[in-house]
């Protein structure tokens, strides 16, 4: 199972980027899909999650600026982040739980990362 991410980049303060994120291989079915950052220095912390069932969570710092949103046809999960910030700066990572052909139990699954700069 792979998680690759994408739309990640380099945006003036009070700009917009869309992550993306695509599950593949062996997968029987995916469950919670998220997306998490870490900043320099910083813990890794959930930005928003959405459930199987269309459920979001999110941090209360991008509530009102960030939605996350999946097409569960193409098991993938997208993050709009709009009005971004400085302290928007960070490694953002895309998680999935996922049951794979391979695996009797759920797995947590991790994309490589995708750097997101915002400038002031």
């Amino acid at each position: 199972v792979q998680l690759v991410e994408s739309g990640g980049g380099l945006v003036q303060a009070g700009g917009s980027l869309t992550l993306s994120c695509a599950a593949s291989g062996t997968i029987r079915s995916v469950h919670a899909m998220g997306w998490y950052r870490q900043a320099p220095g910083k813990q890794r912390e959930l930005v928003a999650k959405i459930t199987s069932g269309g459920s979001t969570n999110y941090v209360y710092s991008v509530k009102g600026r960030f939605t996350i949103s999946r097409d569960i046809s193409t098991n993938s999960v997208h993050l709009q982040m709009n009005s971004l910030k400085s302290e928007d700066t960070a490694v953002y990572y895309c998680n999935a739980l996922i049951l794979s052909y391979y695996s009797s139990n759920d797995n947590d699954y991790w994309g490589q990362g995708t750097q997101v700069t915002v400038s002031s």
